[in-house]
């Protein structure tokens, strides 16, 4: 059994910028890749970044040059450092992991959510 908990989004004016984490916590034998989703009011959610254990990024065309994921595989956790927010990037964030235990099954995570609200 394995929890995501985000943390980090909150109310931020255009321009600025958030940080976003997000623990993995429980039996895990290895994480997988990580990414980051978010869905807006309306929207179908969708792929914001995604990094693999070994460090490779894939960024939706929206954020890119703007925002970036890293991880910390000692600690479970990944991030995403948004800069340059505008009102478009206000969604529910979501953390995604694949996770494989010691019985070499890998299932896929989700956190709950964090939400970001940019204005304007």
């Amino acid at each position: 059994q394995v929890q995501l908990v985000e943390s980090g989004g909150g109310l931020v004016q255009a321009g600025g910028s958030l940080r976003l984490s997000c623990a993995a916590s429980g039996i895990i034998f290895r994480i997988g890749p990580m990414g980051w989703y978010r869905q807006a009011p309306g929207k179908q959610r969708e792929l914001v970044a995604v990094i693999t254990s070994g460090g490779s990024t894939n960024y939706a065309d929206s954020v890119k040059g703007r925002f970036t994921i890293s991880r910390d595989n000692a600690k479970n956790t990944v991030y995403l450092q948004m800069n340059s927010l505008n009102p478009e990037a206000t969604a529910v964030y979501y953390c995604n992991a694949g996770v494989w235990d010691v019985r070499l099954s890998m299932m896929d995570y989700w956190g709950k959510g964090t939400l970001v609200t940019v204005s304007s």
